[in-house]
């Protein structure tokens, strides 16, 4: 894969470093070019000095062939600018950003951003999120996912579905919902109501998440 990470801290070194040692092409992007030496020798990837959500930074990093970007700046601001430059101008596949302040967690959502939080294990997790090739990732049992997202519902033009429908449907076990308001969180049954917006956990097996995702915003 072509990898962009952006942000060169401690999470961002431990993450490019996963990387380059898993044979992938990495490129690291910072505006502080003595950052890098976090990387230390062994790493085998590029580094580019600029603002990650500066077009021409992005077009030098490789933006245009990116499969994967991650925006890991210690600024949710910035994180959020870089995330939707690469979603929305040049279509990454697969956009991931750091939480920094956990109080900023509900414009992520909104956003519909695919995210990680926490300090010390954001870099593992961001590495299992991108490895699992699926936005929403939090843990694999056997031959099922365990998800976590804001439940969408464009592709239908519905206004609410049932649990018990898409349990039926897509071989999963919703396990838990709450409200996008925080109004209500409830271990549901099949008759419990969904509705746009809503953040769901959720274990799917493997070979459905394709025809899942439409049901996961952003």
């Amino acid at each position: 894969m072509n990898i962009i990470i952006v942000g060169c801290g401690r999470v961002g070194s431990r993450l490019a470093l996963l990387f380059s040692q898993d044979d992938h092409d990495v490129v690291v992007v910072d505006t502080d070019a003595a950052s890098f030496a976090e990387l230390g020798r062994s790493f085998e990837g590029r580094t580019v000095i600029g603002v990650g959500f500066d077009e021409e930074t992005l077009k030098e990093a490789g933006i245009v062939e990116c499969d994967v970007l991650a925006a890991v700046t210690d600024s949710d601001n910035s994180n959020i600018m870089i995330a939707e430059v690469a979603r929305k101008l040049y279509e990454v596949p697969h956009v991931l950003a750091r939480l920094y302040n956990p109080d900023r967690e509900s414009a992520y959502l909104q956003l519909g951003l695919d995210y990680a939080s926490g300090t010390t294990l954001v870099a593992e997790e961001m590495y299992a999120k991108i490895v699992a090739e699926h936005g929403g990732h939090v843990d694999t049992f056997g031959n099922y996912e365990i998800l976590r997202f804001a439940l969408s519902l464009d592709s239908s033009g519905a206004e609410s579905i049932q649990v018990g429908e898409l349990e039926r449907d897509h071989e999963a076990r919703i396990i838990a919902f709450e409200r996008k308001d925080a109004s209500l969180s409830s271990l549901p049954n099949a008759d419990s109501t969904l509705y746009p917006g809503d953040v769901v956990l959720a274990a799917i097996h493997k070979d459905r998440i394709s025809q899942f995702t439409v049901y996961m915003r952003g």
